[in-house]
């Protein structure tokens, strides 16, 4: 046990007592060390570098911080154990030990893909999501720092958005590149080879063994794992993406003059899913694929021959939800994909259906977040026309979920009933509730039509969140978001940058991946305003912490 934590042990700090600015600063502080190291070449340091972070109590802190405030801070692995209290996260962070730290194997879930077969989900126990989230914060700062410029799958910073704007960048011009190599990676998870992991990945290789070869449980049987990093893992994606790394830099040796003599390669990667653009069918099939094939073969994996094609920009071609084609005119399009329209209002009909006598206002809650997460995920793209027939869709299963409830009513009744108007609009799907002070609250179904269309702005290639030379960069950028985003009005901008980007409750970052809201300081009711002044920013699970500790009863 490092100095830090048996002094947190023997002192009797409590989890409410951390102070997490200075665990963030510290976690910080180390990892854009790690950043300058790996840079330089210098990999004895960046291994030094990594063990001070993994074995000082904020790296520590921080991991347990994470995995017991995620979405999966209620599921218990095979030892049916959660870290609930604060007692038991404050025990938890003294147990992080190296030494004589073995996992238990993963609890085995098996969870249904689209095309009819099920993806495996491998669950590990409370401590073993804390060594991993440990590890990964001495891990992550070398994968952005030696990651593909164009790969955007489970990257911070990075999104799908980023992806379809490079593809657009890469497809759109007259002169751009006119064939794609679709490549999908077979089984990538499951079939990643570990002795080239252990080999290559740049974490204590022990640690990273164990993990590797924990098996896992399914239906009261243990399983070894001879290949591949389970799925479900926190450190998963980091070393999925640190093996693919690498391929973007080799076409790039293979193929030197391939932008010169006019072949126009460009690549683009989400997690294992990637294309490869050229101007010759030919020249894909025949020495761009061969290559990626011998690339993956060292890594134990292979490509999919069901999902990996070669497709005219004409003809188009579907990647992350959207259909991607270039027309007759020369204007290149992206749109929402056929399938992902299907899948979309397929998961809408399914909640109607199961909510069939549910009250009005409990449905409009159900939906709302499934039409604005949708809207939202496409609102950069072509898709104002198709966010029109969804909603035209929509309201056709709430007409026949409305007539079906009342079979012996009248159609005008039935409107009048379900369906508001609302300035110059008619046929809002809208309720009022009365809430627990007495007070009415109306709720109005999401229309996807409203959405504003938004050009986004890719990252940029070689900008790396734990670097601080790209700290203002971030800054700048993360503003603009909060700014274009559904709750971000230039006043909470304003209160975010008053308040350093920070919670202000536990002073942690408020980023997109934690839920977060807006408070008064003066409640409305005694008085407090809308003011900028009168506002804080803060994350969801504080402020509900925070309401319990003040109303407890001693």
């Amino acid at each position: 046990m490092d100095a830090a934590t048996l002094a947190c042990a023997s002192s009797g700090m409590t989890w409410d007592g951390i102070s997490w600015v200075d665990v963030q600063r510290q976690v910080r502080r180390l990892q854009a060390r790690i950043v300058k190291a790996t840079q330089e070449g210098c990999h004895n340091r960046v291994k030094a570098l990594q063990w001070l972070l993994t074995h000082s109590f904020s790296g520590k802190a921080l991991a347990v911080k994470r995995v017991t405030e995620n979405k999966g801070k209620n599921t218990p692995g095979v030892d049916k154990i959660i870290w609930k209290t604060p007692m038991a996260k404050i025990n938890a962070i003294a147990s992080m030990k190296r030494r004589g730290y073995s996992p238990l194997p993963l609890r085995r879930v098996l969870i249904p893909k689209k095309n009819g077969k099920t993806r495996p989900l491998g669950i590990p126990v409370m401590k073993c999501r804390a060594m991993q989230a440990l590890h990964l914060l001495a891990l992550e700062p070398v994968a952005e720092t030696t990651a593909d410029p164009n790969s955007y799958g489970f990257r911070p910073e990075r999104s799908t958005a980023d992806a379809g704007e490079k593809c657009f960048i890469s497809l759109a011009r007259k002169v751009s590149a006119k064939w794609v190599l679709e490549a999908d990676i077979q089984g990538c998870f499951d079939n990643i080879s570990h002795d080239w992991m252990i080999a290559n990945i740049p974490t204590d290789k022990a640690i990273l063994k164990k993990w590797l070869k924990a098996g896992y449980v399914y239906q009261n049987e243990l399983f070894p794992t001879d290949a591949g990093t389970p799925q479900g893992g926190i450190i998963s994606p980091v070393l999925a993406n640190m093996t693919l790394d690498g391929l973007e830099a080799k076409l790039a040796e293979k193929f030197p003059k391939a932008m010169r003599r006019g072949l126009k390669m460009h690549m683009v990667r989400y997690a294992d899913d990637f294309i490869i653009t050229g101007n010759s069918k030919e020249w894909l099939e025949h020495e761009v694929k061969p290559a990626v094939v011998e690339f993956l073969a060292e890594r134990g994996l292979v490509l999919s021959p069901e999902k990996t094609k070669i497709t005219h920009i004409r003809e188009g071609f579907d990647f992350l939800g959207w259909n991607i084609r270039k027309h007759n005119n020369g204007t290149l399009l992206m749109r929402p994909s056929k399938a992902n329209i299907k899948a979309h209002l397929d998961k809408i009909r399914e909640v109607i259906k199961a909510n069939k006598a549910a009250k009005q206002a409990n449905l409009i809650r159900l939906l709302n977040p499934v039409l604005r997460g949708w809207a939202n995920y496409h609102s950069h793209v072509v898709a104002k026309e198709i966010f029109a027939q969804v909603d035209h869709n929509v309201w056709s299963m709430l007409w026949q979920w409305a007539v079906r409830r009342h079979p012996n009513k009248g159609a005008r009744w039935v409107k009048e009933k379900y369906f508001k108007t609302r300035g110059t609009r008619n046929w809002v799907f809208a309720a009022t509730e009365k809430k627990e002070d007495g007070t009415r609250r109306e709720l109005i179904l999401l229309q996807e039509s409203d959405t504003p269309i938004v050009r986004h702005i890719k990252i940029k290639a070689d900008a790396n969140p734990h670097d601080p030379q790209w700290g203002g960069y971030f800054e700048s950028r993360w503003g603009k978001k909060m700014l274009n985003s559904s709750r971000g009005r230039r006043k909470l901008y304003s209160v975010w940058l008053k308040q350093d980007g920070l919670c202000s409750i536990c002073q942690m970052p408020i980023t997109k991946s934690i839920p977060w809201d807006v408070r008064h300081i003066v409640k409305k009711a005694e008085g407090g305003s809308d003011a900028a002044s009168n506002l804080q920013l803060h994350h969801f699970n504080c402020r509900r912490s925070q309401y319990y500790a003040e109303n407890a009863v001693v």
